[in-house]
């Protein structure tokens, strides 16, 4: 434990542990609903502005690892990075003396971004087809419809909810109006789509049941959106 420690807190490695940690964390809290995951969307809010975000989606789109969130493209590329600096710095450049060892590792820190770039691109591929699904289609059309709280909650800043579709179904992005919290399971009703922030204001539906297209339509009409 204390050679893994080692090596994994120190150059050239701990740059990789440092980004992947971050990114761990991240989804953690995304898990939790505490920040957006932004997978129904490609990229998402890094609070970098509208120039910083698209120069990174557009980086990626280059390098092949577009059309997925930003933050799973980085964890993926700070993990494969880490486990390549990881096992050289552990085989190789640990009995190094200290300036060779950072003249290499400095080298072998870059290098590792070589194979990260092809092994994301192949585990994203399977990613980016469940993306499709996530991805809101003729929003209008699906105003009105009910859904069903899918994360830990819904709230003004972040949640999402699965929506039947007719067909696979969909999982959008959706928020409520400020101070209405609602939680897992719960069910809701697409009020309006807000374009710029790609994503649904809804509120309960027993709040708006007038509104709801699934209790207006006919039963024969029922069936064929079903």
């Amino acid at each position: 434990m204390n050679e893994f420690l080692n090596v994994v807190l120190t150059f050239p490695t701990l740059p990789y542990s440092v980004v992947l940690a971050f990114a761990v964390l991240y989804w953690m809290l995304a898990a939790c609903g505490v920040v957006d995951d932004g997978m129904a969307h490609d990229g998402m809010d890094l609070h970098l502005g509208d120039d910083g975000l698209h120069g990174i989606s557009g980086m990626f789109s280059r390098l092949g690892l577009g059309g997925a969130p930003v933050m799973l493209v980085i964890a993926l590329l700070a993990f494969f990075g880490w486990t390549a600096t990881y096992f050289v710095h552990l085989f190789l450049l640990q009995s190094l003396p200290t300036p060779v060892r950072w003249l290499a590792g400095s080298v072998t820190a870059v290098l590792a971004l070589i194979p990260a770039v092809p092994l994301s691109v192949i585990v994203l591929r399977p990613i980016r087809r469940l993306l499709l699904r996530l991805r809101p289609v003729e929003q209008a059309s699906l105003l009105g419809r009910v859904g069903v709280v899918a994360s830990p909650q819904v709230s003004a800043s972040s949640g999402y909810a699965t929506v039947d579709d007719g067909g696979a179904g969909l999982i959008l992005q959706v928020r409520t109006r400020e101070g209405v919290i609602l939680t897992r399971g719960e069910r809701l009703i697409l009020l309006d789509y807000v374009a710029e922030h790609n994503h649904y204001l809804v509120a309960r539906e027993t709040d708006h049941p007038a509104l709801s297209i699934q209790d207006s339509l006919i039963p024969g009409d029922k069936e064929i959106h079903r």
